[in-house]
């Protein structure tokens, strides 16, 4: 029984209540001026009407209590249905829910699985371009020590050959003379000489 329906129901007895003392109020009124016993015709009256209101409330109870409880198992039917659906959506929810999560755990340790699978693809193209790297300062190293190699060489040849010459003029201004210096000029004039004849 929902609130309107006990609203409307306790409005129902409460005028029917009210119309009762109206109606009774007179005859109160009139019982206690003559001090009439309850055995009085005015006593007999008032206990049949008190009879007929508690008759017709008891009728109407029994005509209209059968209906509101009927309603009221109805609703609570219906609650208890719908309960149930929502009991079942929230299990079979829970169920999807137990499901991802075992299938979470799964896909976490393929996720696991394939990043180290990734790193030591990595780890191994990183220790590739190392060695590729390495290689090439290697190259780049010898080919700069071969270069630096072949210019000292150069340079040291030449350091040798002007040493050789210095060595060599000084010691032919030690063994040439004044007088071997005159001779040496007369033999490249006749020398000259013979050529241009």
């Amino acid at each position: 029984m929902n609130s309107s329906e006990l609203r409307q129901m306790t409005r129902r007895f409460a005028c029917a209540g009210l119309a009762l003392l109206l109606l009774a109020w007179p005859a109160l009124a009139a019982e206690s001026e003559t001090h009439a016993g309850p055995h009085s015709p005015i006593g007999m009256v008032f206990r049949w009407i008190n009879f007929a209101v508690l008759a017709a409330g008891l009728l109407y109870l029994l005509r209209k209590a059968p209906a509101a409880f009927r309603r009221r198992a109805e609703r609570i039917g219906a609650s208890i249905t719908e309960s149930g659906a929502v009991k079942a959506e929230a299990d079979r929810r829970l169920r999807e829910a137990e499901e991802m999560l075992g299938r979470l755990n799964q896909e976490i340790s393929e996720f696991r699985a394939a990043a180290m699978r990734d790193a030591a693809t990595e780890h191994e193209r990183i220790r590739a371009m190392a060695h590729e790297e390495a290689a090439k300062i290697r190259r780049a190293a010898e080919g700069e020590i071969g270069a630096a190699e072949r210019a000292a060489r150069i340079e040291l040849k030449a350091l040798a050959a002007r040493l050789a010459v210095e060595r060599a003029e000084a010691d032919i201004r030690s063994q040439i003379t004044p007088q071997a210096e005159e001779g040496l000029f007369r033999s490249f004039l006749g020398n000259l000489l013979e050529s241009v004849n």
